[in-house]
């Protein structure tokens, strides 16, 4: 017997979570590595319904995926660059291919479409200023269809979190 998502029609279709869910998902955040039954302990409730929960939240896609956060400076990758980023042409197309070739660009670890002045804002590491250079010249800059790019070097990291359930 298949299992029923319960949607919440008022939040366009996103699956409504209750106070455990939201307890549940506060420990995955600070620690995705705990078991079931830790979950379990802190949240107050029994693995089962616990594991039901986690799996309904991860079938549903509230829990996108589990991921090791690394000290980008302790990896090689100690230079941090935001890049702003603006298209010639503002088709689908041109936008289209621009967006496949950022996804083949390892050093672009984020990528968003914005408003403003610029089409897209990119966060870049690399290794060295030689290396973000390279990337610059050889890779950011042969993408079909840039118009301009400005590049924002970050200086220290203030507040970096990736928390959303509070």
């Amino acid at each position: 017997m298949a299992k029923t998502i319960k949607k919440d029609e008022s939040t366009n279709g996103a699956l409504s979570l209750d106070e455990k869910d939201l307890a549940i998902l506060r420990v995955l955040q600070q620690h995705a590595r705990a078991t079931v039954k830790e979950i379990a302990d802190t949240v107050h409730l029994s693995t089962t319904p616990v594991h039901e929960r986690i799996k309904r939240m991860e079938e549903s896609g509230v829990i996108r995926q589990y991921a090791t956060l690394l000290d980008h400076s302790k990896v090689k990758k100690g230079l941090m660059v935001i890049c702003y980023v603006s298209l010639k042409q503002h088709n689908k197309n041109a936008g289209g291919k621009f967006i496949k070739s950022i996804q083949e660009m390892n050093e672009v670890i984020e990528c968003y479409n914005i408003s403003g002045e610029f089409d897209f804002m990119l966060k870049v590491v690399a290794e060295s200023m030689d290396a973000y250079y390279d990337f610059h010249v050889n890779k950011l800059s042969q993408a079909e269809n840039i118009g301009h790019v400005q590049s924002v070097f970050v200086m220290g990291i203030i507040k970096q979190t990736h928390v959303l359930v509070h």
